[in-house]
């Protein structure tokens, strides 16, 4: 098998598993209970956000341990939103951002909230000055993400967060999903006060994750009940899940210390191969991510491709997973001005740093032979 869809989710690492399941199964105390056996649990979640905020470079209380990305989303921008509607209630995101944002920012505005959606460039990328543009007197959040989930586009998130540093009243969440192990984005001094990651994107399991909050912002919890995560998340931990979340950030962001330069060049000849095919046209910006590259075949549904594909036994995606049963036009594509031929048969290929070259050129050559035998009922 050849997996070539990582952004959607990653295979999770032997360690992690073997993390989760001794902590599942030798730690399995309530954290709040007031006995020896909880309060061990306590101290291994407590030694957890230590170490998940030693590696990310922020205050262990600055560490909120969730569900993952979109609960991660919801959580910054709801927490806000509610928290601080008394300043004002105007909110501004980009058109290009996951479900899990667009879908938060949709549901305040059915509560009344409003919210200005800014345009981004062909490649994807966000003009900084167009949200300065947008910020009025009752603009209490920005939220922009660090790497586009379906073209990798990099954004300016820092330039971005350096600007709003001049708008004390404002909050700036970042989704740092895409990005994290992929591109270096400090969260301490890039004017970020809201920041997403998960768990699964890394090697790590599903439904682990963190919404790293400074310590000056306060949230309107979306759950009551307990003082579980700083009082901001009720609930009883999850401690196997944010055991093995923790491991595979560790190990992620070792691997993106030794290997980063090897993915860059893995995206390069993928690149250069993607390139020398007539049939397709790419979407992704040449300087985007280090795993995404986004291309469209026009004429192909690409539905059909991914079968024939899957049939090879080889995987990669249409857009994002959160999105892939929504109409055939992609919103991402679509709000960069490409055409109708090309929002409708864009497909994603997202590497991890466990991919070979081999499998680029074995895909490549899947690839050609699909589109070889679709082109008689599909091609142009």
């Amino acid at each position: 098998m050849i997996y070539l869809d990582n952004s959607a989710t990653t295979h999770p690492l032997p360690e992690v598993l073997e993390s989760y399941q001794k902590v599942a199964d030798q730690y399995y105390a309530n954290p709040s209970s007031v006995h020896r056996f909880g309060s061990e649990a306590e101290r291994l979640l407590q030694h957890s956000r230590n170490q998940a905020a030693h590696l990310l470079g922020v205050d262990p209380q600055e560490v909120i341990f969730t569900s993952g990305g979109t609960e991660g989303n919801n959580m910054a921008i709801k927490g806000i939103a509610f928290m601080h509607q008394d300043r004002g209630k105007h909110l501004i995101t980009s058109k290009i951002e996951h479900p899990s944002v667009m879908e938060a920012y949709r549901a305040l505005e059915s509560l009344g909230f409003e919210v200005s959606y800014i345009d981004v460039d062909r490649n994807g990328i966000v003009d900084p000055k167009k949200i300065v543009e947008a910020i009025r007197e009752d603009t209490i959040l920005v939220s922009i993400m660090s790497v586009n989930n379906e073209l990798g586009t990099v954004q300016p998130v820092q330039e971005i967060g350096n600007i709003l540093r001049k708008y004390p009243k404002l909050f700036f969440h970042v989704d740092h999903v895409q990005g994290l192990g992929k591109i270096n984005l400090p969260i301490k001094g890039s004017g970020i006060d809201l920041c997403t990651i998960s768990g699964h994107k890394i090697h790590g399991l599903k439904g682990t994750g963190a919404l790293i909050v400074q310590k000056n912002v306060s949230l309107f919890p979306l759950l009551h009940g307990g003082s579980q995560e700083i009082e901001v998340r009720a609930g009883t931990e999850n401690l196997p899940g944010t055991v093995a979340f923790v491991k595979a950030l560790r190990l992620n962001l070792e691997t993106q210390q030794q290997s980063l330069e090897e993915l860059k060049s893995l995206r390069k000849t993928l690149w250069n191969e993607l390139s020398k095919i007539d049939e397709l046209v790419i979407n992704s910006p040449e300087d985007s991510a280090p795993h995404i590259i986004n291309f469209s075949i026009p004429g192909y549904k690409p539905e059909v491709v991914i079968h024939d594909l899957g049939e090879k036994d080889i995987f990669i995606s249409t857009k994002s997973a959160c999105s892939s049963k929504q109409p055939d036009v992609s919103a991402v594509l679509k709000a960069c001005n490409l055409d109708r031929s090309r929002t409708t048969s864009a497909l994603r290929v997202s590497l991890s740093y466990h991919n070979t070259e081999d499998e680029i050129l074995t895909f490549i050559d899947a690839l050609k032979d699909t589109i070889k035998k679709l082109q008689p009922t599909m091609g142009r």
